[in-house]
C-alpha cells in the first residue's frame, strides 16, 4: 500500500528544517527592512549637485531592487509559514494536484513546496 502522508517522526524532522529556513528568511528579512528604514533617513545636502543626482539614481535603483527583494523574502516567508500549519495538520508534503506525496529531496530543499517537480512542470505546459 502507498503512503499517503509523511509519519509524526518525518513531519518532526521537516518541521525542523522550516522553522530553520523561517527563522533566517525572517532574520534576512528584518535586515532588508532596516537598511530601506536607514536610506530614507540619509541626508547628503552639502554634497556637489552632479553627484548628488547620480547618487540619488543609484540609491533608487539599489532600493528598488532592494524593495522587490524583501517583497519575494515575504512571500517566502509566508510560504514557510504555510508548511508549518500543513505540518501541523499532517498533510505537509502532499502534492496539491495529485495528492502523492513529495518527495523527501524535494522538500529538503524546497521546504515550502505543494507541488511536485512533475506537477509543476505540468502546469507550465499548459
Amino acid at each position: 500500500m502507498e503512503k499517503k502522508r509523511y509519519s509524526d517522526e518525518e513531519l518532526e524532522e521537516f518541521r525542523l528544517i522550516v522553522e530553520e529556513k523561517l527563522r533566517s528568511a525572517t532574520e534576512v528579512y528584518n535586515s532588508m527592512m532596516e537598511q530601506l528604514q536607514k536610506s530614507n533617513q540619509n541626508d547628503d545636502s552639502d554634497t556637489a549637485p552632479t553627484y548628488k543626482v547620480l547618487e540619488e539614481g543609484l540609491a533608487t535603483q539599489s532600493k528598488e531592487e532592494l524593495i522587490q527583494f524583501a517583497q519575494r523574502q515575504q512571500k517566502f516567508i509566508q510560504g514557510l509559514k504555510g508548511a508549518l500549519i500543513r505540518i501541523q495538520n499532517k498533510t505537509y508534503g502532499i502534492d496539491r494536484i495529485t495528492g502523492e506525496l513529495i518527495p523527501k529531496e524535494r522538500l529538503r530543499v524546497v521546504p515550502h513546496a505543494t507541488l511536485s517537480v512533475e506537477s509543476k512542470n505540468a502546469r507550465k505546459t499548459k
